[in-house]
């Protein structure tokens, strides 16, 4: 089996507390026809580089029905500024269009597989994967980037088309496993090839 959750594949349920003081899971989403959760931190040259493109594409298709849940997943001990209330801080102060919900077991993210921040995952009304992988070609300087990977993908399917190129490598910090090296990744996580 692959470390990362395949195409196809459906969506692992959580149970997680998010910045707005309330705790979802998975069926809170039902409603919403697709699902993009994305692993993310606050930390990241990567996140922040490429949050307002994010910002961007969870606008422009919310009349659509689809619906950003970012989830961190890394360890506060690794990175401090990563923590709770740091989150509830930065979403106080950008107001992003999604909810920010907290994995501080990390169970989420290896259940999902979660590579790097950001890293992407599209479901649609079954909540079966679409797309994984990269939001953008450049995430930490946008003013670079020649193609958007998660826009083209929600546009596809939207369309009613399959999504051409549904697999990409994320591009971003390694997620900040508890107890491991901020570089370190699961062993099943090292020899894939996206």
């Amino acid at each position: 089996m692959a470390f990362t959750l395949s195409i196809g594949e459906k969506a692992k349920d959580f149970k997680l507390p998010a910045t707005d003081g309330k705790v979802y899971q998975l069926s809170d989403f039902d409603d919403y026809p697709v699902l993009v959760i994305f692993f993310t931190c606050n930390h990241c040259p990567y996140v922040q580089g490429s949050d307002e493109v994010t910002r961007r594409t969870a606008e422009k298709f919310a009349p659509q029905g689809v619906k950003f849940v970012g989830i961190n997943s890394n360890s506060k001990n690794t990175y401090p500024e990563d923590d709770f209330p740091h989150m509830v801080e930065r979403m106080e102060k950008y107001k992003f269009p999604w909810l920010y919900l907290y994995d501080e077991s990390q169970e989420v993210a290896y259940a999902y597989g979660a590579l790097r921040t950001p890293h992407f995952y599209v479901f649609d009304r079954e909540r079966k994967l679409i797309y994984t992988g990269r939001g953008v070609d450049n995430p930490r300087d946008t003013s670079k980037m020649t193609v958007n990977d998660l826009e083209r993908a929600l546009e596809e399917h939207l369309a009613g088309k399959p999504v051409r190129v549904p697999v990409t490598n994320p591009i971003g910090c390694n997620v900040k496993w508890e107890g491991k090296d901020a570089h370190w990744m699961p062993p099943e996580a090292c020899d894939l090839v996206l």
